[in-house]
C-alpha cells in the first residue's frame, strides 16, 4: 500500500511499541511523518531511521500529550510546511497496575486518565480545527478489547479505553457531514512495553502476560492502522477489533501450559 509523499502523517506514542510500528509502516508507504512523544533521544533515533531505510522526512516532537498548553502550543506553532495535517494516531497510551479498586494508587489512576482519555482529546482539538476547514483528513485512535469489556482489577485503565471508545463514536457523529473518516484499531493482547509500564519496571510478572502464547506484535496492529488510513475516500473502517488467535475475549486465553 503507497501514499504520496505529500501525506502528512502524525503519530503520538511514536517512540516505542505501535507507535514506533506505525511510523515504520507509514514511512515504507512513502508518508512523510510528524513523531510525537515524550522521549526526545528516542523519536530522533527513530527518525534517523526510517529517513535511512526508506529515506523518510520526519519532523520530530518532544510533547507529554497530558499537558494541556504544551500540546496546545506546540501543534499550533507547527512549521507551515506540516500543518497540512492528513492523518492524526492517537496512540499514545498507557496502563498502570493491576489492582482492585479500593486498594489502587491514585496517582496510576490520575496517568492512565490524564493519558489515554485528555491526552487524545487535547492532541485532536488542536489538530482537527484544520482537518475540517481544509475537509479532508482521518483520524485513527488505538483502544483495545478492554475498551469492550472490562475484566477484574482492570477498572481504571478499562474505564479509560470505554471513555475512547465512546469519543470516537461520538466525534464520528460529529463529523458526518464532513469528508473526515474517523477510525478506531481495537487490539487484544499485544507484546510491547506495555505490561512492563504497567507494573512499574517488573519485568518478570510483565513476561507472564504473554506466557505460553503467541500474542500480536505491534507491527500486525500498524498494518490495520495503515489499511484504514488507506481505504478509498468514501470507505470509512469505523472499528477494526484484532486478537490474537488464542485469545478469545479479555479474560479467556489459550495457553499450551
Amino acid at each position: 500500500m503507497k501514499m504520496s509523499p505529500k501525506y502528512t502523517v502524525l503519530i503520538t506514542g511514536a517512540s516505542s511499541g505501535i507507535g514506533m510500528s506505525c511510523a515504520n509502516k507509514f514511512a515504507e508507504a512513502g508518508a512523510r511523518l510528524i513523531l510525537v512523544a515524550r522521549r526526545l533521544d528516542k523519536i530522533k533515533s527513530v527518525a534517523n531511521r526510517l529517513k535511512e531505510l526508506f529515506q523518510a522526512e520526519s519532523l520530530v516532537i518532544e510533547l507529554d500529550v497530558r499537558r494541556r498548553e504544551e500540546v496546545a502550543k506546540k501543534l499550533s506553532t507547527l512549521p507551515q510546511e506540516w500543518q497540512a495535517i492528513d492523518i492524526l494516531v492517537n496512540n499514545a497510551g498507557l496502563s498502570r497496575g493491576l489492582d482492585k479498586l479500593h486498594e489502587g494508587s491514585i496517582d496510576d489512576w490520575e496517568e492512565m486518565i490524564d493519558t489515554n482519555v485528555k491526552g487524545l482529546l487535547y492532541v485532536s482539538r488542536a489538530i482537527l480545527p484544520g482537518m475540517v476547514a481544509r475537509g479532508k483528513g482521518t483520524i485513527i485512535n488505538i483502544g483495545s478489547i478492554a475498551g469492550q469489556e472490562v475484566y477484574p482489577r482492570g477498572n481504571v485503565y478499562c474505564a479509560s479505553k470505554f471513555a475512547v471508545d465512546a469519543l470516537t463514536r461520538g466525534l464520528r457523529m460529529e463529523l458526518v457531514d464532513t469528508p473526515l473518516r474517523v477510525c478506531t484499531v481495537d487490539p487484544g493482547l499485544v507484546e510491547t512495553e506495555f505490561s512492563n509500564v504497567r507494573f512499574h519496571g517488573d519485568t518478570q510478572r510483565a513476561k507472564q502476560a504473554y506466557l505460553h502464547m503467541t500474542p500480536l506484535t505491534p507491527d500486525d496492529v500498524a498494518d490495520a492502522v495503515l489499511y484504514c488510513a488507506t481505504r478509498p475516500p468514501h470507505v470509512q473502517l469505523a472499528q477494526i477489533v484484532m486478537m490474537p488467535t488464542s485469545q478469545a475475549s479479555t479474560m479467556l486465553v489459550h495457553r499450551t501450559e
